[in-house]
């Protein structure tokens, strides 16, 4: 055996690495003292009110159509860059990826720049759910990323992108430039988000 082919698991044990480090995930994030679900009680479905204290603190929110994109994006880069690796390594790859950010994310440094930099005044980190509900939606955009033709994977960023830019006046583009080099011309434009 090679030690090519000594890396060439079967897709169950990618699967395996994978539900393994989304686990580290959950763990990880309560041993920084992350809440397991919103502290208000409940669990919903979907969080529609981008400025509240219970944004990222359930399942779903404005903000999954970001981590679907993350798994685009990382779909493509680790195709572009480990074009021979086998596409379950690669998710596996990615989980990795999408993991650290998610930790990192809920660090107080993290936080604090989000609090700081945009208008997320009422960000205070993600319940460990909602933290690892982004894992799985990047994981659902590397899976689609996979099968769709490219011209497809395209438009389903760019209408994600320009769809909640448009509703909530944020998305990963925004999400990015804000969160590295603060804007107050986005920032003012973001503030005057009329009530929906």
């Amino acid at each position: 055996m090679t030690a090519q082919t000594a890396w060439r698991l079967s897709t169950r044990d990618y699967v395996l690495i994978a539900l393994a480090l989304i686990f580290a995930q959950a763990i990880v994030l309560y041993a920084m003292g992350r809440v397991p679900i919103c502290t208000c009680g409940t669990i919903k479905l979907w969080q529609s009110t981008v400025n509240s204290s219970e944004n990222s603190q359930h399942i779903f929110d404005w903000y999954t159509p970001s981590h679907i994109v993350h798994g685009f994006i990382f779909y493509l880069a680790l195709w572009f860059f480990f074009p021979k690796t086998p596409v379950m390594m690669r998710l596996a790859v990615a989980v990795g990826i999408e993991v650290a950010w998610e930790i990192l994310e809920n660090t107080p440094w993290i936080i604090e720049r989000y609090r700081s930099g945009t208008i997320s005044l009422s960000y205070y980190g993600d319940s460990i759910l909602n933290s690892v509900a982004d894992t799985l939606a990047m994981v659902f955009g590397f899976l689609l990323a996979s099968r769709l033709p490219v011209a497809a994977s395209v438009l389903i960023v760019i209408v994600f992108e320009l769809f909640t830019g448009y509703w909530i006046r944020d998305n990963l583009t925004l999400n990015v430039v804000m969160l590295l080099y603060p804007l107050d011309a986005i920032r003012d434009w973001q503030a005057a988000l009329p009530t929906r």
